[in-house]
């Protein structure tokens, strides 16, 4: 952006102020001249005031770009109006071109901006602790990754990181627009900016403010709203050509009203009157208001959108596809029963959960969790690597380990078909297989809980419209078929032991007939989440991963949050589709009076500018719809709530380690 770009709103503001000055007192501000030369003059000075700065854009944009803009046809009409003597109409076109022209700018640069107040959320200032124990207080733009950061009650966190130390309640809000605050304590994640609100935490600095989540946002944000959509793409497209259409049917139209014995002013007024009526504004402006309103909002609620192109595809989606774990599921899993063949269960258990602590997923944390609770030891364990949907394995002091599910286990060579595992397998639980080699030593189940608001955006979904939801996971049926059975899932809705391609397959095949949109982790779903029409990544705050992988990334865990952005991207399509109706028709409407019926060029202009602020307005509307405020209708959506608590836990990085699928 230039700085002339910059500062183009405050200078229209001031040259539309200027003009409206001029024309309402130009008369008494000029009292004591002839009367010819006071108008002239005042009429001068309004053309210039609402003139010079449209005049320049169009020309800077035709020098620039080759590109003939409405601008460029305002200005010929005004021009056209004083060369047919009617210089007071000219005048009024140019003031009211400006002042409708600054209200677009000034409403658009709401919508474009409306993200970017989180900057002034930043903390300036930051608490570190210095290696001797000290506590200074420096910027906080000098941190540096491994800082350690003492955080107050009242203030707010000056970097991502990490808790060290202590126990607190914060406020999200301005992250994943959750209204409840977020427990923390050791071990989990802070965000920028987010304000904590009760006690004392000593925080290690994990990314600097360029890397911060909120400067990603930002950044990614900025990149959508650059990004147009189709529609918008062919508002672009038609607003250039059509002005050219516009510009060459207004010189046919005065050689016809000649021709039709019109003298040479009138026929030269009505087609300066026919090029205000046929301008595009109205069409050009219609679709990016909505399209970068919706953006905005959306983002402030904790969606971010990948461009516009994501917003109008979501609108059209009929066919959800949810990965299981993690997303319709808490992510909470906890040991439900421990079977040792060969040695103590205490011993495997430990086992497993040294094995396991090289794992983020939710069920390395289930084990890792239930060993510390017996106090058993955690021991060193080498060369670890994962197997995604499989398992993951490693070495340790007795040599070669794995863990993992049934198809891990046969890809060991191990047997699980033993007595002892019967009634271990027989229940609908995810089972963690533990062997050396082909030499199985037992195995853990474990259970995890549908997600408390998943039943509730589920139903909501299906009242919206969608024509069918599928559920994919990696575990076994049993399993899935449990959770399905809690959240409304039909059996042929719910697909399990699926590994990564058969869900590509899976959303390919469903591709076909309608558009599809997969909602997954963002990482273990990679493949699937690009193949589908929209890939959606749940729980994405602070994963730079899931911030890239998916079209829409739901920042919060809250399942509400998509049933509200897929009812923000409806409602969008329907102003768009609004603003697009009246626009048309309202040109329409004037061109059909100008050509026929002798339509004055004021009211073309009245006519022609309120239709530009009226769908600019309209598009707006959407900037007071933020998700936040949209979740509070979906606590109606019907469904019983499964009785698990919700629990905020990090996006899981790496390859399932049982037999559920992240």
């Amino acid at each position: 952006m230039t700085q002339f770009e910059a500062k183009l709103p405050t200078f229209l503001t001031f040259s539309t102020v200027i003009g409206l000055v001029l024309a309402a007192s130009g008369s008494w501000l000029l009292d004591g001249l002839p009367a010819l030369l006071a108008s002239a003059i005042g009429t001068s000075l309004v053309y210039l005031a609402g003139g010079l700065p449209v005049g320049w854009r169009a020309l800077r944009t035709l020098w620039l770009r080759n590109v003939i803009d409405i601008d460029l046809l305002m200005i010929v009409a005004a021009v056209a109006a004083a060369g047919a003597g009617a210089s007071l109409e000219g005048a009024i076109l140019l003031t009211l071109f400006s002042l409708s022209t600054t209200l677009e700018e000034r409403a658009m640069g709401r919508a474009k901006h409306a993200i970017e107040a989180l900057m002034e959320l930043r903390p300036e200032m930051a608490l570190r602790k210095a290696p001797h124990g000290a506590v200074e207080e420096v910027p906080a733009a000098d941190l540096r990754i491994g800082d350690l950061v003492i955080l107050r009650p009242g203030s707010r966190v000056p970097a991502d990181g990490v808790v060290v130390s202590g126990r607190s309640s914060l406020d999200e809000s301005n992250i994943t627009g959750e209204s409840m605050p977020a427990h923390k304590e050791p071990g989990q994640s802070l965000f920028e900016a987010t304000l904590n609100l009760d006690g004392v935490l000593e925080v290690r600095v994990t990314k600097t403010l360029e890397q911060s989540t909120i400067a990603r946002m930002i950044a990614l944000v900025t990149e959508a709203q650059g990004a147009k959509a189709p529609s918008e793409r062919f508002s672009a497209w038609f607003g250039q050509r059509y002005t050219i259409g516009v510009l060459v049917g207004s010189v046919a139209a005065l050689a016809a009203f000649l021709a039709f014995g019109n003298n040479w002013e009138v026929a030269l007024y009505r087609a300066a009157t026919m090029l205000v009526a046929a301008s595009p504004c109205a069409v050009v402006i219609s679709v990016p208001a909505a399209i970068l309103s919706a953006l905005s909002a959306a983002a402030r609620g904790g969606v971010l959108f990948k461009g516009g192109a994501a917003l109008e595809t979501l609108a059209g989606v009929k066919v959800f596809a949810f990965d299981k774990t993690g997303t319709l599921t808490a992510g909470r899993a906890t040991v439900t029963d421990v079977v040792a063949l060969d040695a103590e269960e205490s011993d495997l258990l430990s086992t497993l959960a040294s094995l396991e602590a090289h794992s983020e997923h939710h069920i390395g944390d289930a084990l890792r969790r239930e060993a510390s609770q017996r106090r058993l030891p955690i021991r060193e364990v080498r060369n670890v690597k994962t197997f995604p949907s499989r398992g993951i394995a490693g070495v340790d002091d007795d040599g070669p380990l794995w863990a993992g599910n049934h198809g891990m286990a046969e890809t060991m060579g191990a047997t699980v078909d033993r007595q002892a595992l019967r009634a271990l397998r027989s229940t609908a639980e995810t089972i963690i297989y533990v062997g050396r080699g082909n030499r199985l030593l037992g195995a853990v189940s474990v259970a995890d809980k549908a997600r408390e608001t998943s039943a509730d955006a589920l139903t909501a979904l299906r009242r919206s419209g969608v024509e069918k939801i599928l559920m994919m996971t990696g575990d076994r049926r049993p399993v899935a078929l449990r959770i399905g059975a809690t959240l409304g899932f039909r059996d042929d809705e719910i697909h399990a032991g699926m590994m990564p391609e058969d869900k590509v397959g899976r959303v390919a095949e469903e591709a076909r007939q309608h558009k599809i949109a997969f909602v997954g982790d963002g990482v273990n779903d990679a493949a699937a989440l690009a193949r589908a029409d929209v890939g959606i990544a749940m729980g994405a705050a602070g994963s730079d991963v899931a911030l890239q992988a998916a079209d829409i990334a739901l920042l919060s865990e809250d399942m509400r949050r998509l049933t509200a952005a897929y009812r923000l991207s409806r409602r969008a399509a329907r102003i768009i589709r609004q603003n697009l109706v009246f626009a048309i028709g309202a040109m329409l409407l004037l061109v059909t009076g100008a050509a026929l019926f002798d339509l004055p060029l004021p009211l073309a202009v009245v006519g022609h500018e309120g239709g530009t602020v009226l769908v600019v307005l309209n598009g707006l509307r959407l900037l007071n719809d933020p998700i936040r405020d949209v979740l509070k209708t979906d606590s109606h959506a019907g469904g019983d709530r499964p009785p698990s608590a919700p629990h905020k836990m990090p996006l899981s990085l790496q390859a399932s380690t049982g037999e559920q699928t992240a």
